[in-house]
């Protein structure tokens, strides 16, 4: 029976489903990352109902473990990779390499001749240099141009490292079929756990003149991949996909009429984050004055060993402990000998004032840029253990 996305209620509002409870209920040792697999299973489905004619690339950077991957590939998404292992552990469950698009736009030229001998024939790329790359050892290949957002509104932006402006991606499309690739179409990302539903309607327009200026020279345009960045709640409620959804549907038709693009979606964190929790144990709680009364907890799980995007305090993840003492203010921090290992200290986060040393917490929806993340071995510590259920 799949799990209902309808959880268990807990007694700070926080919820788990059913499956996830029982597991933690056996007290692994910690820390780990567990995912209910049903949940993933669920979202992928709402997104393939809210996008009903577009093809979904997974991306696999999101959450690599093979479970995940083999489930949706049962489940008939494709996938976006952005590395020779990535690739190679989607081929090895059994993934065609017509359903992969390597969508890392920064490749060493052995990685992109080892894919394309392996059957991967969808390529992305941002500059003149990595075209090149791609003319040489991926030859008649599928090539996107990616082209710059500025990520307003998003928890985790992707912008400056990423795309070029709209003038070099017309050129580079250009150039891309002079050098006998098959320029198919281009793409764009609004950055990862973006909130607002209108962000997409300006890369859209802007992608529809890319398809105008590029059709007056002769090169047909056919596929605009709009990235992911659909987002979860964390510390708040976010709305539903399908919202989005309706927003996106609307862009389009304003951008290109009746004559819509074929529609790639790279969705990662809204597919697996919200299945995913991690448990740590409190290794130490401390205060550094007597006048002071903020503590310091100190987790067995950190900045280096997967929690990366707390960097800036970007994404505040929702804790759940046992204890019902009043609360009382914290700086969260890791198990390193790092002094940037330090996950919150000006968010505000507050944890019950009788925690103890050997008290496990949980993580909620860390589903997601977590476990892949991890460091392997900072300090000797292992990487974060992923358990799929």
């Amino acid at each position: 029976m799949k799990t209902s996305l309808a959880e268990q209620p807990t007694r700070d509002g926080a919820t788990l489903t059913e499956k996830l409870e029982k597991f933690l209920h056996t007290r692994p040792e910690t820390p780990f990352l567990a995912i209910d697999s049903d949940i993933i299973d669920v979202k992928y489905r709402e997104l393939r109902h809210s996008f009903p004619g577009a093809s979904i690339y997974y991306a696999v950077k999101a959450n690599p473990a093979p479970e995940v991957v083999a489930l949706l590939e049962t489940l008939g998404a494709s996938f976006d990779v952005a590395s020779t292992p990535e690739m190679e552990m989607c081929l090895a469950l059994g993934v065609h390499p017509g359903r992969l698009s390597y969508g890392n736009t920064i490749k060493k030229s052995a990685d992109i001749a080892y894919a394309f001998a392996r059957g991967v024939r969808r390529f992305a790329f941002d500059s003149e240099a990595e075209l090149r790359k791609l003319a040489v050892h991926a030859p008649c290949s599928e090539a996107m141009c990616r082209f710059e957002t500025t990520g307003e509104n998003a928890g985790w932006p992707l912008s400056r490292k990423f795309g070029c402006d709209l003038e070099m991606t017309a050129e580079l499309l250009l150039l891309a079929r002079d050098l006998g690739l098959s320029p198919v179409g281009v793409s764009f990302h609004v950055g990862s756990q973006q909130t607002d539903p209108t962000q997409w309607k300006q890369p859209l327009h802007e992608a529809a003149g890319l398809f105008r200026t590029l059709g007056r020279a002769g090169v047909t345009l056919s596929t605009v991949n709009i990235g992911g960045g659909f987002p979860v709640p964390y510390d708040k409620s976010v709305l539903p996909v399908g919202r989005f959804a309706e927003a996106i549907g609307q862009s389009l038709d304003d951008a290109f009429g009746d004559s819509h693009p074929e529609l790639m979606l790279e969705p990662g964190r809204s597919l697996v984050a919200e299945a995913g929790v991690i448990q740590t144990e409190v290794v130490l709680v401390a205060q550094k004055s007597r006048l002071d009364h903020t503590r310091w907890v100190y987790l067995d799980v950190g900045k280096f060993s997967g929690l990366a995007e707390t960097l800036d305090e970007s994404i505040k993840y929702r804790l759940r402990t046992a204890r019902i003492g009043t609360p009382g203010p914290v700086v969260l921090a890791g198990p390193t000998c790092d002094s940037a290992d330090i996950l919150y200290e000006k968010t505000g986060y507050a944890l019950p004032r009788d925690l103890q040393c050997g008290d496990r917490i949980e993580i909620l929806n860390t589903g997601a840029y977590t476990s892949s993340y991890a460091s392997v071995n900072f300090n000797g510590f292992p990487p974060l253990r992923t358990v799929c259920l």
